[in-house]
């Protein structure tokens, strides 16, 4: 009996610990995405995250409360000429006129652009795109960026495109992809909303896990996705002459 007590009470608490929409940590302030140059999932799901956290600091995440700021998008020359410049009729509605997007030669100013706007508590958030693995997105960077992000309060969501994943103090590391629509509702005929495979590469107070994230109006929700271990199959270890699996000696 004490036993299953004890096991009840593990289980609940790695439940308590599982990431889901709406939870607002210190954690939060400096994450990082990891995404294909080929698709636009990385900025996609960095700005549902960030409306997920502002919805949830609202005083009433069901009034028009949400947080009026502007918001910084900063990108170097290499993403933008890979990914394009933000399209603002498909941002979020919420959001279309309160981008500040700063374009930089290479990632040192992109860097210096990104850690000045995490100074300005006029900002909402802060969302930035980085190529590969530049040299002067050191742990000593990255540690900067996320001492200013807590200082100051402006979280920062760094989409790391095509990167290798190096050291970094962002306190919780995301990989994103881009997952099938559900059918429309109505109109078959009609774009479905955004989604994404995600998963926690690593936070501070979370388990790493897997999910199927989509936006539906300004909404974070997401589906665990649970793994599944496969029997293994020793069909090819059979006895040939006595039918008996080779197991079984």
């Amino acid at each position: 009996m004490m036993m299953q007590v004890s096991q009840l009470a593990r289980f609940n608490a790695a439940s308590a610990a599982q990431w889901h929409p709406g939870v607002v940590r210190d954690e939060t302030a400096h994450g990082e995405v990891f995404t294909s140059m080929h698709e636009a999932s990385g900025a996609a799901f960095a700005l549902a995250l960030a409306q997920d956290r502002m919805r949830s600091l609202a005083p009433d995440p069901l009034a028009d409360t949400l947080d009026k700021r502007a918001w910084l998008w900063v990108q170097d020359r290499d993403t933008r000429r890979r990914t394009g410049r933000p399209y603002r009729p498909g941002l979020p509605r919420a959001l279309r006129h309160r981008l500040i997007h700063v374009a930089t030669e290479n990632a040192q100013d992109a860097l210096f652009a990104i850690e000045e706007g995490l100074r300005c508590r006029d900002l909402a958030f802060v969302i930035a795109e980085i190529a590969g693995n530049p040299k002067a997105l050191s742990f000593t960077a990255s540690r900067r960026l996320s001492l200013a992000a807590e200082r100051h309060g402006v979280p920062l969501w760094l989409i790391r495109l095509d990167a290798a994943r190096d050291l970094s103090s962002a306190r919780m590391r995301w990989r994103a992809d881009a997952a099938p629509s559900p059918p429309p509702r109505r109109n078959p005929a009609a774009p479905g909303i955004a989604s994404w495979k995600a998963g926690l590469l690593r936070a501070r107070n979370h388990p790493p896990g897997e999910w199927i994230m989509r936006d539906e109006a300004g909404r974070l929700c997401a589906e665990k996705i649970v793994a599944t271990v496969a029997t293994p199959d020793h069909g090819d270890l059979a006895d040939a002459v006595s039918g008996r699996s080779l197991a079984a000696y």
